[in-house]
């Protein structure tokens, strides 16, 4: 019984894992590109929302769109290691 539990502590950390390798980088970049865009915006007195909303868009579109093919592999990775442990688990 606490093999499965050790397991299944092992497979959320796994999916926690894999969540933040998706998310993180998307994230951060949008995180550097708004202080950065804030930080302009301070030291020009520029106060305008577009400014602040359309290059971290873009930022956050482009990063996504570079690491596509990387995350549908990371996915792709993380689905065939849930299926392998589910016979593991009794569920197939």
């Amino acid at each position: 019984m606490e093999t499965i539990d050790l397991r299944i502590v092992d497979l959320a950390r796994d999916l926690l894992m894999t969540t933040l390798a998706l998310a993180g980088p998307v994230l951060l970049v949008g995180l550097v590109v708004g202080v950065l865009v804030s930080l302009f915006q301070a030291l020009t007195s520029v106060q305008e929302q577009t400014m602040a909303l359309v290059p971290k868009m873009m930022a956050v579109m482009l990063t996504t769109l570079i690491l596509l093919a990387p995350a549908l592999q990371l996915l792709s990775d993380f689905t065939r290691r849930v299926f392998s442990q589910m016979v593991e688990f009794g569920l197939s």
